[in-house]
């Protein structure tokens, strides 16, 4: 295991970096070593659209963190957002190995293996599945009570899985303007998946909610129930839609929008009641749009832990009343860190990058912090085996 991991959040409008170390009580999320920030360059609502102008971006906020930390980057890993990841279902089942019929850990990739080799073709069409999530198992048809169904006695297994998938062309892209600043992509993970591990406490995830990043040109949604997430979306909408809108309502450049919005002007000669009407309206739209997948996917008003809001937009005053308002869950502000970490990280925003340090030396196996069955390194190692199937 490595002493440090870097992770690296490539947004629309900054280049964020944190380069952390694993704490000594391993109940405690990483410690910060150094963050960088950069203005990112050669992007448009998550995609890349210039190569050298992303990677200089990379290698200047990289060199920012490394200089804190006083440690040599070499390897990193690398948040994928943007309209471009989706998710997708799928099912697999496979025969009982053992003649006894005795369920084992051997059973459960094979099924998991058929639900990947079920997908639509539109799912593997110039696309790359970045994670491959079981949800609920069946024996014999039976839904399984729990996490897994070893141990149980059946003739067939079958898995509910989901997968999330992002553009082929846009990973290469990312993994190019990395390497062209002279690092390697250890490993990739969905931005809003990296997020969560600092946003959302395993209760919130336990018992179902929502985590909505708001990003500047991207508003990224994760759906959580029983610890693992069950649903992801991102929106082509984002904190640049509210500085737009503030520039066109009230006359103003762009610039002098973005400072209003931040609530960085005092005195401003604009009706405040009208800046709050502006701002109310198109966050509101924007939890329309999360309304809307929630019901699609069943579980609008259903989540007992609620809405918890992180990136840059959360920062707006209004925000967490309006989501309450519009998804009438209960609504808050995730806490992106605290004590020592409090003082390295800026604000909310960083979640993502602060959370790629966690899955590099975790891997995400707070996915199953709810599974008492022993099976943390095979939840572990699924990925790796996943992809000696993927194109």
């Amino acid at each position: 295991m490595a002493n440090h991991v870097t992770g690296i959040d490539i947004g629309s409008y900054h280049v964020k970096v944190v380069i952390a170390e694993r704490s000594d009580d391993p109940r405690m999320p990483p410690r910060i070593l150094g963050t960088g920030y950069a203005e990112s360059r050669g992007m448009r609502q998550g995609y890349i659209v210039s190569i050298p102008e992303v990677s200089r971006s990379i290698a200047a906020a990289v060199a920012q963190a490394s200089k804190a930390a006083r440690v040599k980057v070499k390897r990193v890993y690398l948040g994928v957002g943007g309209i471009g990841v989706e998710e997708v279902f799928s099912r697999g089942e496979t025969v009982v190995e053992r003649g006894d019929s005795v369920v084992t850990a051997r059973d459960l990739p094979r099924a998991e293996k058929v639900s990947l080799e079920a997908l639509p073709p539109a799912a593997r069409h110039n696309r790359i599945v970045i994670h491959p999530i079981p949800l609920r198992y069946s024996v014999d048809g039976v839904k399984v009570l729990g996490k897994n169904p070893i141990g149980m006695h059946g003739q067939r297994v079958s898995v509910e899985m989901l997968f999330i998938t992002c553009l082929e062309r846009h990973i290469s892209d990312l993994k190019a303007a990395v390497e062209e600043a002279g690092f390697e992509v250890e490993d990739v993970c969905a931005a809003s998946l990296a997020a969560s591990f600092v946003a959302l406490s395993k209760m919130q995830k336990r018992v179902g909610c929502v985590l909505a990043n708001i990003g500047s040109e991207t508003l990224s949604v994760i759906v959580f129930e029983d610890s693992v997430p069950i649903s992801i979306k991102v929106f082509p909408v984002g904190g640049a839609d509210i500085t737009n809108d503030l520039a066109l309502g009230l006359r103003i450049s762009p610039e002098d929008a973005e400072q209003l919005k931040q609530g960085a002007v005092l005195g401003a000669p604009y009706p405040k009641r009208k800046i709050d009407d502006i701002v109310a309206r198109r966050v509101s739209d924007m939890f329309k749009l999360v309304e809307a997948h929630l019901k699609k996917i069943g579980k609008d008003e259903l989540l007992p832990a609620g809405v918890i809001l992180t990136g840059g937009g959360s920062s707006i005053q209004t925000a967490a009343d309006l989501a309450k308002a519009v998804l009438r869950l209960p609504s808050r502000t995730a806490p992106f860190a605290d004590g020592a970490q409090k003082m390295q990280l800026r604000d909310s925003s960083w979640s993502v990058a602060y959370g790629l340090t966690i899955w590099g030396f975790d891997g995400g196996k707070d996915l199953e912090a709810a599974d008492d069955s022993g099976l943390t390194d095979f939840f572990s190692n699924l990925w790796r085996w996943f992809k000696k199937f993927l194109p």
